[in-house]
Protein backbone atom coordinates (compact mmCIF):
# COMPACT_ATOMS: atom_id res chain seq x y z
CA UNK A 1 0.00 0.00 0.00
CA UNK A 2 1.23 3.47 -1.08
CA UNK A 3 1.27 6.35 1.24
CA UNK A 4 -0.76 9.08 0.45
CA UNK A 5 0.36 12.80 -0.99
CA UNK A 6 -0.15 16.06 0.67
CA UNK A 7 -2.09 16.99 -2.52
CA UNK A 8 -3.83 13.88 -1.97
CA UNK A 9 -5.08 14.68 1.44
CA UNK A 10 -6.21 18.21 0.68
CA UNK A 11 -7.89 16.98 -2.17
CA UNK A 12 -10.16 14.59 -0.15
CA UNK A 13 -10.39 16.85 2.74
CA UNK A 14 -11.85 19.94 0.08
CA UNK A 15 -14.27 16.92 -1.54
CA UNK A 16 -15.53 16.92 2.05
CA UNK A 17 -15.61 20.35 2.56
CA UNK A 18 -17.19 21.52 -0.75
CA UNK A 19 -21.20 22.17 -0.70
CA UNK A 20 -23.10 24.08 1.32
CA UNK A 21 -21.90 22.01 4.97
CA UNK A 22 -18.77 22.33 6.81
CA UNK A 23 -16.51 19.14 6.99
CA UNK A 24 -17.40 17.13 9.66
CA UNK A 25 -15.63 15.15 12.96
CA UNK A 26 -15.19 11.85 12.76
CA UNK A 27 -16.39 9.38 15.49
CA UNK A 28 -12.57 7.11 14.56
CA UNK A 29 -9.98 7.78 12.40
CA UNK A 30 -7.00 6.51 12.75
CA UNK A 31 -3.52 5.93 10.61
CA UNK A 32 -2.98 2.48 8.69
CA UNK A 33 0.54 0.39 9.43
CA UNK A 34 1.41 2.21 5.86
CA UNK A 35 2.60 5.72 6.83
CA UNK A 36 0.28 8.56 5.94
CA UNK A 37 -2.57 6.68 5.22
CA UNK A 38 -6.06 7.76 6.21
CA UNK A 39 -8.30 5.42 7.34
CA UNK A 40 -11.76 5.96 8.92
CA UNK A 41 -14.76 4.09 9.73
CA UNK A 42 -17.39 5.08 7.19
CA UNK A 43 -18.74 7.49 9.33
CA UNK A 44 -18.19 11.15 7.37
CA UNK A 45 -21.80 11.06 5.84
CA UNK A 46 -23.31 11.01 8.86
CA UNK A 47 -20.97 13.74 10.51
CA UNK A 48 -21.23 15.71 7.79
CA UNK A 49 -25.11 15.61 7.74
CA UNK A 50 -24.83 16.90 11.70
CA UNK A 51 -22.79 19.82 10.82
CA UNK A 52 -20.08 18.48 12.70
CA UNK A 53 -16.09 19.71 11.81
CA UNK A 54 -13.88 16.67 10.80
CA UNK A 55 -11.33 15.83 12.41
CA UNK A 56 -8.07 15.67 9.76
CA UNK A 57 -4.75 13.75 10.03
CA UNK A 58 -1.52 14.22 8.40
CA UNK A 59 0.43 17.34 7.49
CA UNK A 60 -1.66 20.71 7.91
CA UNK A 61 -0.73 23.69 5.99
CA UNK A 62 -1.87 27.06 7.58
CA UNK A 63 -2.08 30.73 6.48
CA UNK A 64 -1.09 33.31 8.82
CA UNK A 65 -1.23 36.46 8.56
CA UNK A 66 -0.03 39.93 10.35
CA UNK A 67 -1.31 43.24 9.62
CA UNK A 68 1.81 44.53 8.06
CA UNK A 69 4.93 42.64 7.51
CA UNK A 70 8.23 43.87 9.05
CA UNK A 71 7.28 45.38 12.79
CA UNK A 72 8.96 44.07 15.63
CA UNK A 73 5.35 42.88 17.16
CA UNK A 74 4.71 41.22 13.85
CA UNK A 75 8.15 39.20 14.05
CA UNK A 76 7.01 38.49 17.54
CA UNK A 77 4.06 36.24 16.73
CA UNK A 78 5.46 34.98 13.75
CA UNK A 79 8.05 33.33 16.18
CA UNK A 80 5.01 32.65 18.12
CA UNK A 81 3.32 30.87 15.51
CA UNK A 82 6.25 29.21 13.80
CA UNK A 83 6.64 27.53 17.47
CA UNK A 84 3.32 26.23 17.81
CA UNK A 85 3.70 24.52 14.29
CA UNK A 86 7.02 22.88 15.19
CA UNK A 87 5.74 21.58 18.46
CA UNK A 88 2.59 19.91 17.17
CA UNK A 89 4.85 18.67 13.83
CA UNK A 90 4.06 18.36 10.52
CA UNK A 91 2.52 21.85 10.10
CA UNK A 92 3.74 24.46 7.37
CA UNK A 93 2.76 28.01 8.26
CA UNK A 94 2.59 30.27 5.23
CA UNK A 95 3.38 33.50 6.73
CA UNK A 96 2.30 36.35 4.05
CA UNK A 97 1.38 40.05 4.60
CA UNK A 98 0.91 43.24 3.19
CA UNK A 99 3.91 46.00 3.57
CA UNK A 100 1.50 48.92 5.24
CA UNK A 101 -1.88 48.46 7.64
CA UNK A 102 -3.28 51.26 5.30
CA UNK A 103 -3.31 48.48 2.36
CA UNK A 104 -6.69 46.89 3.16
CA UNK A 105 -7.62 45.59 0.08
CA UNK A 106 -3.81 44.27 -0.45
CA UNK A 107 -5.14 42.19 2.46
CA UNK A 108 -8.39 41.28 1.52
CA UNK A 109 -7.13 39.84 -1.95
CA UNK A 110 -4.51 37.55 0.63
CA UNK A 111 -7.27 36.07 2.56
CA UNK A 112 -8.97 35.25 -0.56
CA UNK A 113 -5.77 34.14 -2.39
CA UNK A 114 -5.36 31.65 0.51
CA UNK A 115 -9.25 30.49 -0.13
CA UNK A 116 -8.84 29.82 -3.60
CA UNK A 117 -5.34 27.54 -2.41
CA UNK A 118 -7.51 25.56 -0.11
CA UNK A 119 -5.54 25.95 2.94
CA UNK A 120 -6.33 23.93 5.80
CA UNK A 121 -6.57 26.76 8.45
CA UNK A 122 -6.20 30.44 8.19
CA UNK A 123 -4.98 32.60 11.13
CA UNK A 124 -4.64 36.33 10.40
CA UNK A 125 -4.86 39.96 12.21
CA UNK A 126 -7.80 42.08 10.39
CA UNK A 127 -5.92 45.72 9.34
CA UNK A 128 -10.03 46.64 9.01
CA UNK A 129 -12.93 45.05 11.07
CA UNK A 130 -15.66 46.06 8.79
CA UNK A 131 -14.09 45.80 5.01
CA UNK A 132 -12.34 42.03 6.30
CA UNK A 133 -15.06 40.54 8.07
CA UNK A 134 -16.77 39.66 4.63
CA UNK A 135 -13.40 37.79 3.97
CA UNK A 136 -13.18 35.69 6.77
CA UNK A 137 -17.05 34.40 6.30
CA UNK A 138 -15.85 33.57 2.30
CA UNK A 139 -13.15 31.42 3.79
CA UNK A 140 -16.00 29.79 5.93
CA UNK A 141 -17.84 29.67 3.29
CA UNK A 142 -15.42 27.63 1.97
CA UNK A 143 -15.18 25.33 4.88
CA UNK A 144 -11.72 26.67 6.07
CA UNK A 145 -11.79 27.33 9.49
CA UNK A 146 -10.66 30.74 10.31
CA UNK A 147 -9.11 31.74 13.95
CA UNK A 148 -8.37 35.64 14.48
CA UNK A 149 -4.97 37.27 16.41
CA UNK A 150 -4.56 40.67 17.62
CA UNK A 151 -7.89 42.16 15.66
CA UNK A 152 -11.32 40.32 14.78
CA UNK A 153 -13.77 41.75 12.83
CA UNK A 154 -17.35 43.11 12.71
CA UNK A 155 -19.46 41.22 12.73
CA UNK A 156 -17.17 38.42 14.61
CA UNK A 157 -18.57 35.15 13.97
CA UNK A 158 -19.10 32.94 16.69
CA UNK A 159 -17.31 30.23 15.40
CA UNK A 160 -14.33 32.75 15.08
CA UNK A 161 -12.17 32.78 17.95
CA UNK A 162 -9.89 36.00 18.68
CA UNK A 163 -6.40 36.02 20.72
CA UNK A 164 -5.55 39.08 21.45
CA UNK A 165 -4.78 41.49 24.14
CA UNK A 166 -7.75 43.12 26.25
CA UNK A 167 -7.09 46.49 24.76
CA UNK A 168 -9.67 48.27 26.32
CA UNK A 169 -8.78 47.61 29.77
CA UNK A 170 -5.08 47.89 29.01
CA UNK A 171 -5.65 51.77 27.56
CA UNK A 172 -7.58 52.39 30.04
CA UNK A 173 -4.42 51.48 32.89
CA UNK A 174 -2.06 53.75 30.08
CA UNK A 175 -4.43 56.70 31.14
CA UNK A 176 -3.71 55.61 34.83
CA UNK A 177 -0.14 55.34 34.22
CA UNK A 178 0.10 58.86 32.75
CA UNK A 179 -1.87 60.38 35.43
CA UNK A 180 0.50 58.93 37.86
CA UNK A 181 3.56 60.12 36.29
CA UNK A 182 2.34 63.55 35.81
CA UNK A 183 1.16 64.34 39.38
CA UNK A 184 -1.17 66.48 40.81
CA UNK A 185 -2.06 69.73 38.56
CA UNK A 186 -3.64 70.68 35.43
CA UNK A 187 -2.18 69.42 32.84
CA UNK A 188 -2.64 69.07 28.56
CA UNK A 189 -2.25 65.61 27.57
CA UNK A 190 -2.50 64.11 23.66
CA UNK A 191 -3.32 60.99 21.96
CA UNK A 192 -1.37 59.48 19.00
CA UNK A 193 -3.43 56.43 17.76
CA UNK A 194 -2.84 54.74 14.43
CA UNK A 195 -4.79 52.84 12.40
CA UNK A 196 -8.80 54.18 12.59
CA UNK A 197 -11.36 51.56 11.62
CA UNK A 198 -8.69 48.92 12.86
CA UNK A 199 -10.45 46.95 16.07
CA UNK A 200 -7.41 47.31 18.34
CA UNK A 201 -7.15 51.18 17.57
CA UNK A 202 -10.89 51.59 18.75
CA UNK A 203 -10.41 49.90 21.90
CA UNK A 204 -7.47 51.27 22.56
CA UNK A 205 -8.95 54.97 21.71
CA UNK A 206 -11.61 54.59 23.82
CA UNK A 207 -9.67 52.72 26.43
CA UNK A 208 -7.93 55.98 27.11
CA UNK A 209 -10.48 58.16 26.92
CA UNK A 210 -12.29 55.99 29.26
CA UNK A 211 -8.92 56.36 31.52
CA UNK A 212 -8.79 59.82 30.86
CA UNK A 213 -12.46 60.54 32.72
CA UNK A 214 -11.62 59.38 35.81
CA UNK A 215 -8.84 62.25 36.07
CA UNK A 216 -10.43 65.45 35.94
CA UNK A 217 -7.27 67.02 36.13
CA UNK A 218 -6.07 65.77 32.59
CA UNK A 219 -7.02 67.72 29.43
CA UNK A 220 -6.91 65.86 25.88
CA UNK A 221 -5.91 68.60 23.37
CA UNK A 222 -4.56 66.57 20.36
CA UNK A 223 -5.41 63.65 18.93
CA UNK A 224 -4.14 62.49 15.50
CA UNK A 225 -3.50 58.58 13.72
CA UNK A 226 0.22 57.95 12.82
CA UNK A 227 -1.42 55.37 10.63
CA UNK A 228 1.56 53.19 11.77
CA UNK A 229 4.30 55.33 10.03
CA UNK A 230 7.01 56.08 12.29
CA UNK A 231 7.71 59.34 10.34
CA UNK A 232 3.56 60.18 10.43
CA UNK A 233 3.52 59.46 13.79
CA UNK A 234 6.78 62.03 14.20
CA UNK A 235 5.25 65.00 11.65
CA UNK A 236 1.45 64.76 14.05
CA UNK A 237 3.33 64.94 17.05
CA UNK A 238 5.30 67.90 16.10
CA UNK A 239 2.30 69.44 14.79
CA UNK A 240 0.61 69.45 18.36
CA UNK A 241 3.67 70.24 20.54
CA UNK A 242 3.88 73.56 18.42
CA UNK A 243 -0.10 73.98 18.36
CA UNK A 244 0.16 73.26 22.48
CA UNK A 245 3.60 74.52 23.89
CA UNK A 246 2.46 73.34 27.32
CA UNK A 247 1.61 69.80 26.34
CA UNK A 248 2.58 67.73 29.43
CA UNK A 249 2.03 63.31 28.75
CA UNK A 250 1.71 61.44 25.28
CA UNK A 251 0.03 58.47 25.16
CA UNK A 252 0.76 56.44 21.61
CA UNK A 253 -1.10 53.42 20.89
CA UNK A 254 1.52 50.97 19.05
CA UNK A 255 5.11 50.55 17.96
CA UNK A 256 5.52 53.12 15.17
CA UNK A 257 2.96 55.52 16.83
CA UNK A 258 5.83 55.16 20.06
CA UNK A 259 9.02 55.68 17.93
CA UNK A 260 7.68 58.72 15.88
CA UNK A 261 6.04 60.72 18.98
CA UNK A 262 9.46 60.33 21.00
CA UNK A 263 11.60 61.29 17.95
CA UNK A 264 9.47 64.59 18.03
CA UNK A 265 9.63 65.09 21.23
CA UNK A 266 13.12 64.70 21.37
CA UNK A 267 14.21 66.96 18.58
CA UNK A 268 12.18 69.39 20.14
CA UNK A 269 14.31 69.51 23.33
CA UNK A 270 12.36 68.08 25.87
CA UNK A 271 13.02 64.38 26.51
CA UNK A 272 12.21 63.62 29.95
CA UNK A 273 10.25 66.97 30.51
CA UNK A 274 6.90 65.42 28.07
CA UNK A 275 5.72 62.39 29.51
CA UNK A 276 5.25 59.40 26.95
CA UNK A 277 3.21 56.43 27.64
CA UNK A 278 3.81 53.59 25.07
CA UNK A 279 2.68 50.34 23.64
CA UNK A 280 4.62 47.73 22.40
CA UNK A 281 8.17 46.77 23.26
CA UNK A 282 10.40 47.19 19.63
CA UNK A 283 14.11 47.20 20.92
CA UNK A 284 14.03 50.95 20.58
CA UNK A 285 11.27 51.55 22.38
CA UNK A 286 12.85 49.82 25.33
CA UNK A 287 15.80 51.40 25.14
CA UNK A 288 13.57 54.53 25.49
CA UNK A 289 12.18 53.31 28.82
CA UNK A 290 15.61 52.56 29.90
CA UNK A 291 16.79 55.93 29.23
CA UNK A 292 14.17 57.25 31.40
CA UNK A 293 12.76 59.35 27.45
CA UNK A 294 9.75 56.82 27.45
CA UNK A 295 8.05 56.40 31.42
CA UNK A 296 6.32 53.15 30.53
CA UNK A 297 4.94 50.78 28.14
CA UNK A 298 2.25 48.47 27.73
CA UNK A 299 3.52 45.24 26.58
CA UNK A 300 1.26 42.62 24.77
CA UNK A 301 2.26 38.91 24.38
CA UNK A 302 2.70 38.51 20.42
CA UNK A 303 4.61 35.57 20.82
CA UNK A 304 1.24 33.91 22.65
CA UNK A 305 -0.76 35.35 19.94
CA UNK A 306 0.66 34.15 16.76
CA UNK A 307 1.32 30.52 19.18
CA UNK A 308 -2.24 30.00 20.91
CA UNK A 309 -3.79 30.57 16.94
CA UNK A 310 -1.84 28.00 15.28
CA UNK A 311 -2.09 25.55 18.53
CA UNK A 312 -5.85 25.82 18.63
CA UNK A 313 -6.32 25.57 14.85
CA UNK A 314 -4.25 22.20 15.02
CA UNK A 315 -5.91 20.99 17.60
CA UNK A 316 -9.65 21.92 15.94
CA UNK A 317 -8.37 20.59 12.82
CA UNK A 318 -7.04 17.37 14.46
CA UNK A 319 -8.87 16.87 17.13
CA UNK A 320 -12.22 18.44 16.32
CA UNK A 321 -11.66 20.35 19.71
CA UNK A 322 -13.87 23.97 19.20
CA UNK A 323 -12.47 27.20 18.56
CA UNK A 324 -12.51 29.45 22.11
CA UNK A 325 -10.95 32.74 22.46
CA UNK A 326 -8.50 33.68 24.97
CA UNK A 327 -6.92 37.00 26.47
CA UNK A 328 -3.06 36.56 25.60
CA UNK A 329 -2.07 38.74 28.64
CA UNK A 330 -0.74 42.47 29.16
CA UNK A 331 2.59 43.41 30.85
CA UNK A 332 3.20 47.00 32.60
CA UNK A 333 6.33 47.80 32.19
CA UNK A 334 8.54 50.40 33.81
CA UNK A 335 12.05 50.93 34.53
CA UNK A 336 12.22 49.41 38.01
CA UNK A 337 10.78 46.18 36.43
CA UNK A 338 12.01 46.33 32.71
CA UNK A 339 14.76 43.81 33.82
CA UNK A 340 12.86 40.98 35.94
CA UNK A 341 12.13 37.33 34.92
CA UNK A 342 8.39 37.89 34.14
CA UNK A 343 9.87 40.87 31.31
CA UNK A 344 12.48 39.21 29.82
CA UNK A 345 10.13 36.12 29.08
CA UNK A 346 7.82 38.82 27.19
CA UNK A 347 10.75 40.65 25.50
CA UNK A 348 12.99 37.96 24.61
CA UNK A 349 10.55 35.15 23.99
CA UNK A 350 11.97 31.44 23.12
CA UNK A 351 10.56 28.28 21.88
CA UNK A 352 12.52 26.50 24.37
CA UNK A 353 10.35 27.89 27.22
CA UNK A 354 7.65 29.97 25.59
CA UNK A 355 5.51 32.64 27.27
CA UNK A 356 2.49 31.02 26.89
CA UNK A 357 -0.61 30.55 29.14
Amino acid sequence: MAPSTTSNRRATTRQRRGGSVLAAVVATAVLAACSGVEVRDGSDDQAAATGEPTAASGPLELAVLPKAVGHEFWNTVRAGAECAAELAGDVTVEWDGVTAETDVEGQVNLVQNFVTRQVDGIVYAATDSTALAPATQGALDAGIPVAMIDSGTDPQPEDVPLYATDNRAAAVEAANLLAEELGAGEHEVALIEFQPGSQTNTERVEGFTEGLGQHDNLTLVGQQPSHSDVNEARRVTEDILTANPNLAGIFAANEPSVLGAAQAVEAAGRSGEIVIIGWDAAPDEVAGLRSGQISALVVQNPFNMGYLGVQNMVEHLREGSPLESADTGVTFLTQENVDTEEAQAILEPSCDNPPVG
